[in-house]
């Protein structure tokens, strides 16, 4: 970063010495006139010492008027000679606030006869509008018979030193701001009120640059008129804009001395005019790839060109804006992808989430009715199994605009995962005209052919339809009746929309299936699979995740996406999730006793389980009955599980805590408040999504964003374990990034216990 140059500050005892240095010279030369204080110094060559000097030097009587100044003293208050100031008080020369704080401190200072060493004093000179700062220190001055008769006073000029301490104070606060990722805006107004106060008659501007590159838009202007900021927000960047609109365009600095001249200025001349600015000098802000982020602009009512000092301060503002707003840019990029789908671009369920509380909050207040379209495609693994995954892929997109395109700017469309879609109809009045006649149309624009590579791919949906406040009065009852609707729709040969008809059971699965995995929890149905965790700089295995399978005694092995929404939806998860919690530290006391190195086992928590009340008894009770060490087991809980409820989640965590499990923090990064669970709760790790991970080491975003996540938890004193490492350049640039540890297909897939015994026997993937 940029920084000024600072005058190295001189102890404050050089002044001192040198301050009774010339009080010993004057009282000697004074000695024989004490008595008359008027007659002036009679030695000629000390007089002209003392004129030489560039520090301040005076003598007042005992009514605080001059005796005596060097010529530096009368020159700073606009006098003409050192003469001109004899006879005079501070009440003739400055301000009455300045002059009766002087007098005071004078007069008690011969009143007491104790001297007031290297006092900091701060007032406007006559004539001038810059405030300075004095290093200043007043002695009594006496006579041969010790009574006091008068002062002596040496100062020193300190306002450059001033203004640096001021300005490293400034770059701290902003950094500071920055790191507690504050507002844009208040950071900018900060960052140029600290350089105006670095300066004298000088405006600064920030505008910011908009995604499209065309258009520049307010920053922060805290003293420019607020009609000249108004008229100059949005300008078009261009050739010949001003000084800020060019700037921008070239990407280089534009110095105008004169904008009542300059040709770049022509356009904009009339409405500079009434505000009296004369000359403008304008710097871009940069990214770190030389990409133009917005401008920084000084205004001067005075025709002439920049000083050195000035542009070095510009240089020092444009560097901390373009820090600024580029952290404000990844945070952006980290907000939208918490919340979007990356495949469609489409919001996503914790956008869902969200925003549907709002939009039912307000639809109850004025009495409007709110509609949800729960939407599947019918056949969509035959696509994928056809034409591959990248024809599946392109057809979810087609869907996903043609749906976006069908409703209106109030509405919203949602990918809820795989080839489920959820629409809301928002801001309908209380009666239900038109709305079936609007999805109708959304499913004929589902439903035209898609033109594909290898011709053209046929696509119906599936719609279940469930109305606010008639079919529920909460997102929970609302979702959950349009689901069973599509499933209806499903059943009733596909390519339908249903209508929620109230009552009934949940149909979010078959009816039996429910019963099959209360089955396969208490009839030893279930297994885990275990996946290393490894110490990416070494390779060691550092640890395992249990993962639960279900071997179904008619379909054959489940993966955890085809039971677990049944299980979460019906509240069989919280016995499955105690089964895999007994059955991970089972196993991992197993390998124990066989003689392999103990190793964390990490078992995720679902939000019904942390919820429970007595989950961390239950966790408790697990490691007694199989012996294991609290120390060996990891629980895993997303950042939503904890955000639900901070309160609950903070003590049952506490809890845990106290039982010496340690606690990690999974799929970091798919939701936005994940900055907000790291400050507030007690973890020891932090999981890295794999979304994150995925796009490296190619996409710069996903660099900048996984380097920032490292970086956050070594500062938390986290660990850091990247999921879903799958090749040799994701893992180099991890090691590079300087990431813990790692866990993925590049290592190896799950596996069965006995698998992981031959591993652990190796030591290292």
């Amino acid at each position: 970063m940029p920084e000024l140059s600072a005058r190295r500050r001189e102890p404050t005892d050089a002044l001192t010495a040198e301050t009774r240095r010339i009080v010993a010279a004057t009282e000697a030369m004074m000695a024989s006139t004490a008595h008359h204080l008027s007659e002036g110094i009679e030695n000629l060559r000390l007089k002209a010492i003392v004129h030489e000097l560039p520090d301040f030097l005076f003598v007042k009587d005992r009514d605080s008027r001059f005796v005596f100044a060097n010529a530096v003293t009368a020159s700073s208050l606009g006098l003409e000679s050192a003469a001109q100031i004899t006879g005079k008080r501070d009440f003739d020369l400055f301000d009455f606030e300045t002059a009766r704080r002087h007098f005071d401190i004078e007069q008690q200072i011969m009143a007491t006869g104790e001297a007031r060493i290297d006092m900091e004093e701060s007032y406007v000179l006559p004539g001038s509008k810059r405030q300075i700062c004095r290093l200043t220190s007043k002695i009594p001055l006496r006579n041969d018979r010790g009574e006091v008769v008068g002062l002596i006073g040496v100062s020193r000029d300190i306002t450059e030193r001033k203004l640096q301490e001021d300005l490293y104070r400034g770059q701290a606060k902003l950094l500071e701001m920055i790191a507690r990722n504050e507002p844009l805006p208040m950071i900018l107004e900060a960052l140029v009120l600290m350089i105006e106060a670095q300066l004298t008659g000088i405006d600064g501007s920030a505008l910011l640059l908009d995604s499209e590159g065309t258009r520049l838009y307010h920053g922060a202007a805290p003293n420019l008129p607020g009609g000249y900021s108004r008229l100059i927000d949005g300008v078009t960047i261009g050739p010949k804009v001003g000084s800020c609109g060019t700037a921008a365009w070239r990407g280089q600095t534009v110095i105008v001395e004169d904008v009542t001249v300059d040709p770049l200025w022509e356009d904009f001349r009339a409405l500079v005019a009434p505000f009296g600015f004369r000359s403008c000098w304008s710097t871009p802000i940069m990214t770190s790839q030389n990409n133009v982020l917005g401008t920084f602009a000084l205004y001067s009512r005075e025709v002439r060109r920049p000083t050195e000092h000035e542009m070095t301060l510009v240089a020092l503002a444009t560097h901390i804006a373009g820090i600024a707003i580029e952290r404000k840019r990844v945070d952006d990029r980290i907000h939208f992808m918490a919340h979007h789908d990356d495949l469609t671009g489409l919001p996503n369920r914790a956008f869902l989430k969200e925003r549907l509380a709002n939009i039912l909050d307000q639809a109850r207040r004025h009495n409007r009715k709110v509609t949800v379209a729960y939407i599947d495609l019918d056949n969509f693994k035959d696509v994928n199994d056809g034409r591959g995954h990248a024809a599946g892929d392109e057809v979810l997109k087609e869907v996903a605009a043609r749906m976006a395109n069908s409703v209106r700017a109030s509405d919203m469309v949602v990918r809820l995962g795989g080839d489920e879609f959820l629409v809301v109809l928002v801001h309908q009045s209380s009666h239900d005209a038109g709305i079936t006649r609007r999805l109708r149309e959304l499913q004929k624009a589902i439903n035209r052919p898609i033109r594909g590579e290898d011709g053209e791919i046929a696509v119906t949906a599936s719609i279940g339809v469930a109305a606010f406040p008639f079919d529920g009065v909460t997102s929970q009852e609302l979702l959950a009746n349009a689901d069973r609707a599509m499933y209806r729709a499903k059943e009733g040969g596909r390519n339908t929309l249903q209508h929620h008809e109230g009552g009934g059971t949940p149909v979010g699965m078959p009816l039996g299936e429910q019963e099959e995995l209360h089955q396969a929890i208490t009839g030893d149905q279930l297994f885990l699979q275990y996946q290393p965790q490894v110490d990416v700089a070494t390779g060691r295995i550092t640890g395992l995740e249990a993962l639960v399978r279900w071997n179904h005694p008619a379909k054959g092995r489940a993966p955890p996406v085809n039971f677990i929404p049944l299980a979460e939806e019906t509240g069989l998860i919280v016995p499955l999730g105690l089964w895999v919690l007994n059955e991970a530290c089972r196993q991992a006391r197993h390998w124990q006793d066989m003689g392999l190195t103990p190793l964390t086992i990490a078992v995720n928590v679902s939000a019904k389980q942390f919820a429970d009340p007595d989950f961390a008894t239950h966790v408790a009770e697990a490691l007694e009955r199989h012996r294991l060490q609290s120390r060996w087991l990891e629980l895993e809980v997303t950042e939503s599980v904890v955000m639900q409820d901070a309160e609950r989640a903070l003590a049952m965590m506490e809890s845990l805590r106290a039982l010496g499990v340690r606690l990690s923090i999974d799929d970091f990064g798919s939701g936005y408040s994940s900055l907000a669970a790291l400050k507030t709760f007690p973890f020891d790790r932090l999981k890295m999504d794999r979304s994150l991970v995925e796009a490296l080491p190619g996409d710069k975003t996903a660099v900048a964003i996984v380097s920032a996540v490292i970086s956050l938890a070594q500062t938390l004193k986290l660990s850091v374990l990247a999921e879903g490492v799958e090749t040799d350049a994701q893992l180099d640039f991890l090691r590079e990034a300087r990431c813990d540890e790692a866990q993925g297909y590049r290592f190896s897939k799950p596996v069965s216990p006995e698998e992981i015994a031959v591993l652990l026997k190796a030591g290292s993937l």
